[in-house]
Order: C-alpha cells, then sequence, then structure tokens
C-alpha cells in the first residue's frame, strides 16, 4: 500500500504510568497486527524511544519517532501543563493530526491535558456543543458504552441529546448494529424520575429520532438493558472508577478464600478456565481506548495503566474510526437534525 493510502496514527510515548515502555512495545504489536495498512509514529525522548525499540528487537519496523522536548506528568494541571509545554508529546502529537500528517492520535497520558489539548489544538465538529469521551462496558449481552465519563461534569440537556446521537452513531460502526438502544441513566424508570437535568433530558431524547428506550437504572448496565448509555460526566466518572475497581476485588477476594478453605482452592483450580474468561470480559485492555467524540479528529484517551496490548487495541479502535469516516457521520446527523442543535452554537454559526 503506498505510503498516502495508510492510515497514519500518532501515539504519545511519553504518555502512561509505564512510559515509554508500554506505548513503544504495543506500537510494536499494532505494527505487527496492521502491517502495511497503517503508518504508525511515536512522539516523545527520541533516545528512550529508540532504546525500548532496540530491546524489543523492532528497530527495523518502519515506525517513525517525531521527537518532543517535555512532557506532561499526570498530575500536573490540564490547561496551564498545555500552556506552559507546546512542546510536550501530547501537543506535539496533536498537532500532527492537525497539520494533516497523522489522522488519529493515542494517549495513556494525563487525561485532562489530553482532552484539554484535543480542544485546543483540533477544536469541535461543526454543531457540537461539548465532547464526550465513551466508555466501554462488559455486559450480560456483550458491551455498552458509557458517555460522558469525565469530560463534562456539569451538562444541558442538549449536551446529553448529543452524547446520545454521537454514541450512537459511534456503537452502530464498531459493532455493526444499525439501531442502538439509548438509555438515559437515572435513579428510576420512571419519566418524572430523577433531578432536573434528567427530566428534562427525557422530554428532549423522547422527541429526537433516537432508538430511546427511556431511564435506566444502575443495575441496568450490565445487564445490557441499553446499548448506548448517557449522563453527564460527573456521574460517569463515578460509575467508571467503581467499574475499574470490580476486577481487583473479585480477585483478592477469591484468593483471600482460597488461602483459608481446601475445597475453595480445588474449586478455584476447576473453574481457572472460566476465571480467565471472567477476567478478559473484565479487562478494559480488551478494548483499548475510550474515544473523545466529538473533535474535529481522532483522539484515543487510554488507562493509565494501559498494558503494551491496551496500546495495541487503541490502535485498531483508531483504525476502525478512520475507516468508518465517524467524525462525518456524526457531522451529517447532527445537521440533519438542526432543532437539536443547541442554541449557543447555532449562535456561533
Amino acid at each position: 500500500m503506498s505510503e498516502a493510502k495508510k492510515i497514519r496514527i500518532a501515539i504519545d510515548a511519553m504518555g502512561g504510568d509505564y512510559a515509554p515502555f508500554s506505548a513503544v512495545a504495543g506500537t510494536v504489536l499494532a505494527q505487527k497486527t496492521y502491517g502495511d495498512k497503517i503508518k504508525l509514529v511515536l512522539v516523545g525522548d527520541q533516545a528512550r524511544i529508540e532504546s525500548e525499540l532496540k530491546n524489543l528487537n523492532a528497530g527495523d519496523l518502519p515506525i517513525e519517532i517525531v521527537p518532543s522536548a517535555q512532557v506532561i506528568g499526570m498530575a500536573e494541571e490540564p490547561v496551564e501543563s498545555i500552556r506552559k509545554k507546546p512542546d510536550s508529546s501530547i501537543a506535539v502529537a496533536l498537532n500532527l493530526q492537525k497539520n494533516g500528517q497523522a489522522d488519529a492520535f493515542i494517549s495513556a497520558g494525563n487525561t485532562g491535558a489530553v482532552m484539554a489539548a484535543s480542544l485546543i489544538i483540533l477544536g469541535r465538529l461543526q454543531a457540537v456543543s461539548r465532547p464526550a469521551i465513551g466508555a466501554f462496558f462488559p455486559t450480560e449481552r456483550g458491551a455498552a458504552i458509557v458517555l460522558d465519563v469525565g469530560a463534562n461534569s456539569d451538562c444541558k440537556a442538549q449536551n446529553l441529546y448529543q452524547f446520545g446521537l454521537m454514541g450512537s452513531i459511534y456503537f452502530s460502526k464498531i459493532f455493526g448494529n444499525e439501531n442502538p438502544k439509548v438509555g438515559l441513566l437515572s435513579i428510576g424508570e420512571e419519566q418524572s424520575k430523577g433531578n432536573e437535568l434528567t427530566i428534562a433530558s427525557h422530554k428532549l431524547l423522547s422527541a429526537g429520532d433516537l432508538n430511546f428506550t427511556g431511564n435506566i437504572e444502575g443495575q441496568d448496565i450490565l445487564k445490557g438493558k441499553a446499548d448506548v448509555i448517557i449522563c453527564d460526566g460527573f456521574v460517569g466518572n463515578i460509575i467508571l472508577k467503581f467499574a475499574e475497581s470490580i476486577d481487583s476485588f473479585l480477585g483478592e477476594l477469591v484468593r483471600r478464600q482460597v488461602r483459608v478453605n481446601l475445597l475453595a482452592k480445588i474449586g478455584a483450580l476447576l473453574l481457572k478456565p472460566a476465571f480467565k474468561d471472567l477476567k478478559k470480559n473484565l479487562d478494559y485492555a480488551e478494548y483499548g481506548g475510550a474515544p473523545l467524540l466529538g473533535i474535529n479528529g481522532i483522539s484515543i484517551i487510554c488507562h493509565g495503566r494501559s498494558s503494551p496490548k491496551a496500546i495495541k487495541n487503541a490502535v485498531g479502535m483508531a483504525v476502525t474510526m478512520v475507516e468508518k469516516e465517524i467524525n462525518h457521520l456524526i457531522e451529517a446527523r447532527l445537521a440533519a437534525n438542526g432543532s437539536f442543535v443547541p442554541s449557543e452554537v447555532k449562535q456561533k454559526q
């Protein structure tokens, strides 16, 4: 495949708890998986990246390195760090996409900084009021996407409607479900239940053209009652952090029982294959990362503890987003639903 036709992905090599190893090793896995279909670019400390590639015996792979002199730490204040560190690996990688040298961006770095830089450097899609982070959750029926899980603590009903629209398009193209069910997270199934935001959002969603199934409660998420679950980022982030603790909690619970109970130890050995499958279903690495939907580009936010496997799967997610033209579909759908475009966005057009 010619260089011009390859999907170009810029990867922040310096972001995450295990940088640059995880990013570099994940990039190597992705290069071996997708081959000539992609062009991967690692951004960060050139000497450290080259050292990692050498240790992985991957120096001959066609992986490009773009140097950057600065790194944004995991605990740094997002907006301030973007302003003070224009040569950070996050900013340099996103500018490659802005300048047409990359089609997508991946980072396991500071989530707030990735989100702020994506918005500042790439901007929003036409008619999108607020971008949203979408995270996948395993369910009894497969998987569901929850958004927003952290980009917007305070929202309006119009924002939640757009989250539902963007999530529906993304879910339909990722899983081949042309009419995904959209649920509004609330404290009761009745449309009168909830706070002012959920009540107003229910009215707006009911009047739209999404496959809106009404309110769902917390226990309905893992049951798979809805494919796309919408809420504000404050609630969504709490749910996400709670869900991330389940895997380690269950593992520790089993280990504790095995240590004190011989029958439990025998049972654990017999159920080892089942435990392995359960761990796989709960592993965030299987989904790669969380897309920041609504920006004028592709930005995928990976967990700070991302493994090479997670980075590799994030590359796969980026490839799908490019091939399926997710952003084009979102813009087209919003243009067709003009009556649901927030007033503050209309005034800017």
